[in-house]
């Protein structure tokens, strides 16, 4: 089962074009991924018709520890995300000593009812990934996004593949981050997993003519002449390293 991280519609549709069984609609992919707009899930629904569609639910970048009104807005986007017609939500709550956050991620769950859900990398922030494992199984999670606790998921290999056993069927692992059509097929026999997440981007040119040299839209020194977009040659690479 291999998952395309989509940074908009376009990469919705060369995930499917490439052969991905799924997306992961994200905004803010600078950020780790930030829940998209109304209108980019709404175009990515109509586009979609043989992948199917999750979209993340993460009102801000960096940690993962959630106020009241944070979680009324997660909330809200799950309200949306179900009235357009999503398959899966993705989202993950943790408390301030590192551990998950029962209550919230509860609350959240039965939000999401009649959708498929999964627990992202908020679980490689956990203080004890173990325990994390069966509080994520004992909340109804169908999965976890997962780089085994380190920056890249090969790194990860010994973490992911203890998870694995430990899971014992209960709960599906899904390895991402890094994730490229190089090792792939090496995560998978080192790590038993089945399901994997990359995002198979690659640079585009920007049809601007002139671009100010003086000016940055975002962070100064980032490339903003060029667009990153997944490609459908790169993820059915990928893939075709799966298949014997």
């Amino acid at each position: 089962m291999v998952e395309v991280c989509a940074n908009g519609v376009e990469s919705c549709i060369a995930a499917q074009e490439g052969g991905a069984d799924r997306v992961e609609l994200c905004a803010g992919i600078p950020e780790g991924g930030t829940t998209p707009s109304y209108g980019e899930i709404k175009v990515a629904r109509r586009v979609l018709t043989t992948t199917r569609l999750h979209v993340i639910i993460r009102p801000r970048g960096g940690d993962f520890l959630y106020t009241d009104l944070e979680v009324e807005r997660m909330a809200a986007d799950i309200d949306v995300c179900r009235e357009l017609g999503v398959d899966g939500v993705v989202f993950g709550c943790l408390n301030a000593d590192g551990t998950i956050d029962m209550e919230k991620n509860r609350y959240l769950m039965e939000c999401s009812k009649g959708m498929s859900v999964t627990c992202h990398r908020a679980f490689d922030r956990a203080a004890n990934p173990e325990q994390a494992l069966e509080d994520v199984i004992d909340l109804g999670f169908d999965r976890i996004l997962t780089s085994g606790q380190q920056p890249k998921a090969i790194q990860g290999v010994e973490l992911l593949a203890k998870l694995n056993r430990l899971a014992a069927g209960r709960i599906i692992l899904m390895a991402g981050s890094g994730v490229t059509e190089q090792n792939i097929r090496e995560l998978h026999e080192a790590t038993g997993l089945h399901e994997f997440h990359f995002s198979g981007r690659e640079p585009q040119p920007s049809g601007m003519q002139y671009i100010n040299p003086n000016l940055y839209m975002g962070r100064p020194g980032v490339n903003e002449a060029a667009l990153d977009y997944t490609t459908a040659k790169r993820v059915a690479a990928t893939i075709s390293q799966l298949i014997d």
